[in-house]
């Protein structure tokens, strides 16, 4: 699995969009049980928190510890440095598994071998990622330019799991028809150009140039974009039951 994220893990932290807690109200309605959770590719944790609300206990993993490091901690949830597709988990530990913004990186055979190893009978695994965002219009049409014309090619090739949608991502399970979620946010200046930052595809192409292709937008991006405004994500969703 490819660690793209540990050298801005505060940034990832701070500016990553927070995923909806009816999101995870509706993976919780799903389980059979609310013992555990697994959170996979847990990143700084965001969806861990959200789901420790609703299960008993929560296993959070990640490949980076400086991720971990930023992660927002809770009595019933366990942080541990280990690959989504290799861990120590026992057999039939959990009700539901969850990853976010992440299995593009995984090695799908590898890891769905896993999760039906560690998923009880009639479990839950949740896939969950979310869009290129929206905002104004002007402010959308610079945005477009920005990711396909000027860091497009430096998009690691999982990417495109992501662009489809996760359609064509293998899947498989018994497949559970899902409902529309999308997150909105009104973000300030500030927030926005942090959140561009943490794209891969930026620190790709910081590292072969020495400089941030997101300053050379920031002037035509205010304008476009205001001191605030709104951004919305729609949220990219596959479930299935083992």
């Amino acid at each position: 699995m490819k660690d793209n994220f540990s050298s801005n893990s505060l940034q990832y932290a701070q500016f990553r969009p927070k995923y909806p807690a009816e999101l995870c109200r509706f993976l919780e309605s799903l389980s059979q049980k609310r013992e555990a959770a697994w959170d996979c590719g847990t990143g700084n944790g965001q969806v861990a928190r959200e789901l420790a609300k609703f299960f008993k206990w929560v296993e959070a993993t990640d490949i980076s510890r400086q991720q971990l490091d930023n992660a927002e901690k809770s009595s019933n949830i366990n942080y541990s440095l280990q690959p989504a597709e290799n861990t120590n988990f026992p057999d039939n530990s959990f009700d539901l598994i969850t990853v976010a913004q992440a299995i593009h990186w995984f090695d799908f055979t590898q890891f769905y071998r896993e999760v039906n190893r560690t998923l009880k009978s009639g479990g839950i695994i949740a896939v969950i990622g979310y869009s290129l965002f929206k905002s104004n219009e002007q402010t959308d049409d610079l945005i477009n330019h920005f990711y396909h014309d000027i860091v497009g090619s430096y998009w690691d090739p999982e990417r495109r799991y992501l662009v489809e949608g996760y359609r064509k991502l293998p899947f498989p399970f018994e497949e559970i028809k899902t409902p529309d979620f999308e997150m909105e946010f009104c973000w300030d200046f500030e927030h926005l150009i942090g959140y561009l930052k943490t794209w891969s595809a930026v620190k790709h192409f910081q590292n072969k140039h020495g400089k941030n292709p997101v300053d050379a937008i920031s002037g035509d991006l205010k304008n476009a974009y205001g001191e605030s405004g709104v951004v919305k994500f729609s949220i990219l969703l596959r479930v299935g039951r083992v």
